[in-house]
């Protein structure tokens, strides 16, 4: 079937979920009736290399060109009619066609072992956790870790399951080494992305060929396929756009670039994608003209193009990007989505959701609604301009989606969703009484009551994950984060108990950050751990990079560029990440394994007792932070002041009533009883009669499901009209017994 446009995401991002770049895009150009095709060829050659044809052709070329060499790789070719023999069935398996599977696998005499299955010895304590399925998981991801040794050695070395040469990604201001290595002879894994494109390109007959290059690790894969289509199919014109382009690429200068695309856009990919659209699908080809003389007319929006022989950046359409409400729905068809597979790589709560399941991707609000802290690309438009969603649309999104692919797990991809749009969402969820699991990035501020996460879980939020960086008092307002450490454990705290996992993005190595505050910061995640207001977390190293505060005024944060300035290079590829000195001296690299390795400990809940020098093999001070400073943090005292305009909202259900009188000394009373049925267990309530008839009426009123919600201002109003002494019966027991149940303070 023809079609106007092909969007592919190139090798290799994420094996068991599509990036969701190419569905935004597909999804904006349906509201514009152009006909789109995508492909996420990641998962496509990867299902062609581990399958029993793949296998076969990957032993026979190591055998032909490049003998294995160390003892491991050896031994895998040595078993290889046993890794031929199981991989179709494991990748069913991992594709969640095969469940039976996990039995054999589980008894470690199905599959071949070589190196990777070595640290079973290490983590095997870990597996008591963890079912019969996810331990299959994790030792059928050890054998396709495996293959992918042998592959590197033998076959390609610049092979990996996320990422595939991402070193030349990174190479840097210079595009030499990456124009270099596409001079050279296509790998095996090439070839077999090529057989992919051929397929693909003359069936649908495109015009339009648009790759989406999200990280570096697919950069190297993103030029061999322009490079070839560019080949074999000179008359399809081809842009790249996404994440890569959008941070690394706002300098480019160098033509050679131009060999490859005719066009790279930046940002917001709607509007710059339909002026191209308008411009290949309506113009005439320009005859007699050589290439590097062509002049484009016409509208463009943050396009680089060669326009005589020189890279230009065309900014010239006076068009507004377009509104997010405006934009469409993402449209996952054309991906296999019954063909991806689940890994479970490390025992780390929220890697595994990373890499096992499939989520739709959805997006809250464009931007960040924060905007400020110092290490982060604020600048450019992707995080500066700031659009929330509406929470009803959001849900017409989801529902749609859950249709087209058959998937209730939503992940929200947002640089930080904001509380009262999340709010607003999970209150929608449960009004329409959809059934979905949903987990996003947050802020810990201090509008996550405890009642919020309540909230939130109700409506089918599992984990948040959310940067505290360096738990440091100093730091974090160096860094602009807007939170404290006490803050975040408080915050954490209310969001584990609801029953939400919590991640922490970690960070070392900020710029003026001391050796104490390294120290004085593992020993704050340390005690965020052993209390158990965190499940998960990752430590990073600081990088500077060109577009954040840090990379911009780097005198303001006591930081030396070392990276040569960009005028002296000639021409200009990647501008992103920027090499340079801490005026302090520190070496912060060497900090790197022991604060990974204890972490990987308070993970799994052990050597809380340990002192942090153990995780070290040089001499590091002691820690200045008290023992229980986040466990008497958490003892503070709450404010139960309640503001007029918090929303009261009741999550249960209409109560069973039962009248009756009670009598003491001559006088009677007339009660009530109401009896609940919460999802667990059921519960009862003692009021007087007037005080229940009053309360089963105001249930009904704020209950989730209804469209509108009332204010504590109004139902205190409410209660004064029939009632007396309102302060009285909303602390009471009963009133008590309801907030523990559902009744939220919002």
């Amino acid at each position: 079937m023809k079609t106007q446009v092909f969007l592919i995401t190139p090798p290799f991002t994420q094996l068991n979920t599509p990036y969701p770049a190419t569905a935004y895009i597909k999804g904006f150009l349906n509201t514009k009736n152009i006909s789109a095709t995508q492909a996420d060829l990641g998962i496509e050659v990867i299902l062609k290399l581990f399958s029993k044809e793949g296998l076969e052709a990957i032993f026979g070329q190591a055998t032909i060109n490049n003998k294995p060499k160390t003892t491991n790789t050896q031994r895998i070719l040595a078993l290889q009619d046993e890794y031929i023999k199981t991989i179709d069935s494991v990748i069913a398996f991992l594709q969640g066609k095969n469940p039976t599977l996990a039995l054999q696998i589980c008894q470690e005499e199905y599959l071949p072992e070589a190196s990777r299955f070595a640290q079973l010895e290490e983590l095997d304590w870990a597996f008591g956790t963890m079912g019969t399925q996810d331990k299959a998981k994790h030792l059928a991801t050890l054998y396709l870790e495996d293959i992918s040794d042998f592959i590197v050695e033998c076959v390609d070395a610049n092979f990996g399951f996320s990422r595939y040469a991402e070193r030349l990604g990174r190479s840097a201001n210079s595009f030499d080494e990456l124009y270099s290595a596409l001079q050279e002879e296509p790998t095996y894994i090439d070839e077999v992305l090529f057989l992919l494109l051929k397929e693909r390109i003359e069936t649908i007959q495109p015009e339009l060929f648009l790759i989406s290059v999200p990280f570096p690790g697919n950069l190297y894969s993103a030029f061999r396929s322009a490079q070839w289509v560019k080949k074999h199919y000179p008359n399809i014109k081809i842009s790249m756009g996404g994440g890569f382009p959008n941070t690394e690429l706002r300098s480019l200068s160098d033509a050679r670039v131009f060999e490859f695309f005719d066009y790279i856009t930046l940002d917001d990919g709607e509007l710059p994608v339909e002026l191209l659209c308008n411009l290949v699908f309506n113009s005439p080809p320009l005859e007699g003209c050589p290439k590097d003389g062509v002049v484009f007319s016409g509208e463009f929006k943050r396009t680089f193009l060669l326009e005589n022989g020189e890279v230009v950046y065309k900014n010239n359409s006076t068009r507004n990007d377009y509104k997010q409400s405006e934009v469409g729905t993402p449209d996952y068809s054309d991906l296999f989505l019954d063909k991806y597979i689940s890994v479970i790589e490390i025992v780390n709560p929220m890697h595994r959701m990373w890499s096992d399941g499939r989520w739709n991707k959805l997006t809250m609000a464009h931007g960040c609604y924060w905007g400020k802290c110092t290490f982060c690309d604020i600048s450019l438009d992707y995080i500066k301009i700031y659009e929330p969603i509406a929470a009803n649309l959001l849900c017409d999104r989801m529902e749609e989606m859950m249709a087209q692919t058959g998937q209730n797990g939503f992940h929200y991809v947002d640089e930080a969703a904001p509380p009262a749009l999340m709010r607003a969402l999970a209150l929608e969820i449960l009004r329409r009484k959809l059934s979905v699991t949903w987990w996003t990035n947050i802020r810990f501020e201090k509008s996550f009551t405890g009642d919020l996460c309540l909230l939130l879980k109700a409506s089918g939020c599992i984990a948040v994950s959310g940067g505290l960086e360096v738990a440091s008092d100093r730091l974090l307002q160096l860094i602009d984060k807007g939170v404290t450490v006490e803050q975040v454990a408080k915050i954490t705290r209310n969001f584990t108990e609801a029953g939400i996992m919590v991640h922490a993005y970690l960070m070392y190595g900020y710029p003026t950050q001391t050796v104490q505050e390294t120290v004085d910061s593992l020993e704050m995640v340390r005690q965020l751990f052993e209390v158990g207001v965190l499940q998960s977390g990752f430590w990073h190293q600081f990088a500077m990079t060109a577009h954040s505060p840090v990379g911009m005024y780097p005198e303001k944060f006591g930081v030396v560029p070392t990276s040569p300035p960009l005028e002296g290079l000639g021409e200009v590829f990647a501008n992103n990440d920027i090499n340079y000195v801490d005026k302090t001296g520190i070496d912060h690299d060497k900090f790197s394994f022991g604060l990974k390795k204890s972490l990987f400990n308070f993970m799994h809940g052990i050597c809380f007792d340990y002192e942090l020098q153990e995780w070290f093999d040089f001499k590091i001070p002691k820690t200045k932070i008290h023992p229980d400073f986040i466990a008497n943090a958490l003892e503070e005292d709450e404010d139960f002041n309640i503001k007029p305009t918090a929303k009261i909202v009741w999550l249960g259900g209409k109560p069973l009533v039962e009248y009756f009188t009670k009598s003491k000394k001559g006088n009677s009373w007339e009660m009530a009883t109401l009896t609940f049925h919460h999802k667990k267990e059921s519960f009862s309530i003692q009021t007087g009669k007037n005080e229940g008839e009053w309360l089963i009426q105001m249930l009904e009123k704020i209950s989730v499901s209804q469209s509108k919600t009332h204010s504590f201002k109004e139902i205190k109003s409410d209660f004064e009209t029939h009632l007396e002494d309102f302060e009285l019966f909303w602390y009471s027991k009963p009133v008590n017994t309801l907030r523990e149940f559902g009744l939220l303070v919002l």
